[in-house]
This record gives structure tokens, sequence and C-alpha cells, in this order.
């Protein structure tokens, strides 16, 4: 089915966007939003562990992430996926994403979006056009939502507990895997100063494109998931079932008494990082 209306959720990983884009997806009215384009364009996977990192930069915690893989083995690309012949591949997310209503979703992150845009640009009649209009031209009828986290530390906190245990959602009663997790000040601060440039990054795009889109933040989206969704259906122009119940999905909460910790050492290396020096 090709979409009459199309939607890019545009977020930073651990932004609260599984959570919205679940909920959207459970209106029945809002397209399937799951993350379709986050294959790197070297290798059809997304991100291995230590690729969040700069190997000359961070050469210890790559070392300590890389023997990391996926829980269940090296992962295979879709094998629709090939750079060669990626408009097949597009097809396949566009029929996956849309609902009969005629509306397609997709998470989007800023870190997948240059890999992204470099196969669209393969496509024939997309090579050498602007990133807007290359997305425009993928999506019809496109619209975006802009998810952030205002507590940079513990989304950070959060992504560095994802690279190590390679969890990213985990359902009710799903065990935490059996990883041991190592504090790194470093490791944290560093992914508190990528996921504000990327948020940066998404305010410029939009900035330069002239266009606002709906921003929501995962503390909000917390506290009144309600209102969140309902706020997303209206900017999207699509009418909320009468019987429509929103309820958030069963996502079993990460955070934990770890978290908590490391979010005070954090809290603490960086007051000791701006005391005054004695005179």
């Amino acid at each position: 089915m090709t979409p009459m209306l199309s939607y890019l959720v545009c977020a930073t990983p651990r932004s609260g966007s599984t959570l919205l884009c679940r909920t959207l997806d459970q209106t029945g009215v809002a397209g399937h939003p799951e993350e379709y384009f986050e294959a790197l364009h070297r290798s059809g996977l997304p991100r291995r562990p230590h690729e969040y990192f700069d190997a000359d930069r961070h050469a210890n915690i790559v070392e300590r992430l890389a023997f990391r893989e996926m829980p269940d083995g090296m992962a295979e690309p879709n094998p629709l996926w090939h750079p060669d012949t990626y408009d097949q591949y597009l097809a396949w997310a566009l029929e996956q994403g849309t609902t009969p209503n005629g509306v397609f979703g997709a998470k989007l992150m800023w870190g997948y979006l240059g890999d992204f845009a470099q196969l669209l640009r393969g496509i024939d009649g997309m090579a050498e056009r602007p990133l807007p209009e290359v997305l425009a031209r993928a999506f019809p009828g496109l619209r975006y939502i802009q998810i952030t986290r205002e507590n940079k530390i513990r989304q950070a906190v959060s992504l560095w507990k994802a690279v190590q245990t390679q969890s990213w959602k985990r359902e009710p009663g799903e065990a935490q895997r059996p990883v041991e997790l190592v504090f790194s000040f470093r490791a944290i601060n560093y992914l508190v100063r990528l996921l504000t440039a990327h948020d940066a990054s998404w305010d410029a795009y939009f900035l330069g494109l002239g266009y606002e889109p709906l921003k929501v933040t995962y503390e909000e989206l917390a506290e009144s998931t309600d209102a969140v969704i309902r706020r997303v259906l209206e900017h999207l122009g699509i009418p909320a079932p009468a019987e429509l119940e929103i309820e958030s999905p069963e996502l079993s909460v990460q955070a934990d008494e770890v978290s908590e910790e490391w979010v005070r050492r954090v809290d603490e290396h960086l007051r000791a990082l701006e005391a005054p020096e004695p005179v």
C-alpha cells in the first residue's frame, strides 16, 4: 500500500521513542512506526556497541565493548536490503509501516540519517537532491515529530547501560541479561555531549527546512501518555477513533538502583570539575 500520509519520529537513543512509537501503533490509525532505517551503509546492520565511540579518542572504551555482540549472535541484514536495490527495501518498509487508512510511520535516529540519505540517493531520480527533498519524495505527505529527553545525564546513563548489555527494551518479566556493568564517567560524559549534539542537529535541520515539528519530551510522555498521543494525532490530522483508549505499552522500566547510583556519581564528577580552584 502506498501511504497518503507519512511521518517520521525524529529521535536520539533512549529518548522515549520506543514508548511513543509503540503507543502510536496501538491506536490502529497511525501506521506501524518502527526503526526500519537503522542500517549502516557499509554493513546493512545497526551499530555494534563499540561503534558509538571514536576508536582513536576512546580506545579503552572501544576495546571493552568490541567483543560484545548481539545476544543471539551476529545479526544478518534484511534479505531485501542492498544498496544497489534499496528501492525494494524502501517499498517493503512502506508496506510494513502503513495502516489500512493510508498512514505510514517510522522512527529515525540522527545518527543513522547520513547513511539513510546515502542509500536513498542511490535510488533512480534521487541522486544529488537535497536531503529534505529526498525524504519528501520517499515518504508521501511527510510530517515530522521530534522527541527529546530533557535530562541528558539520565539519557546518557541509560545508553551506556544499553550498549553494554545490548538490551534496548525489556518486556515485562524479562530478566536483565547477565552482563557485568562498568561505570565510566568518560563514556557517559561523552554520550551526554553526543546526544546533545544530535538533538541540536535535528533542530538545525528543521530550522533550515523552515518547518516546526511537533516536539514532545520523554518526561511529558511518561507523565501523560494519553495527552501526548492525542497531540500527535491532532498534529498529523488523523481523527482519533471514538472508542480510543490509550494505555502505555507494557515495557519494563530499565532505570534501577545502578542507574540512580551512576547519575549520582556523574553529578559528583561534574560538580568537582566545576568547583573553583583554591586561591
